[in-house]
């Protein structure tokens, strides 16, 4: 067993704003479950409970201020 699981792609998920991976579900011990990037432990991870794809949604959202696209639509009043 590799000690992950896939989340499938019919759950929407955002992609790590890091690197840009999809993210996994880990095992965390006694803890629970994390969501993380399957690339680098550095990257965010939720905390350790129930699996809450939620909390990597939000965390992994781009800022509005660093969205040229948003920006050029006439958001900066």
């Amino acid at each position: 067993m590799n000690g992950y699981v896939n989340i499938p792609n019919t759950v929407f998920c955002k992609r790590c704003r890091n690197c840009g991976a999809r993210p996994i579900i880990a095992h965390a011990g006694i803890e629970g479950y994390v969501v993380k990037c399957p690339n680098d432990d550095s990257h965010y991870q939720t905390v350790p409970g129930i699996i809450d794809i939620e909390d990597w949604n939000i965390h992994n959202t781009e800022l509005y201020e660093n969205d040229y696209d948003l920006k050029a639509m006439g958001g900066d009043r």
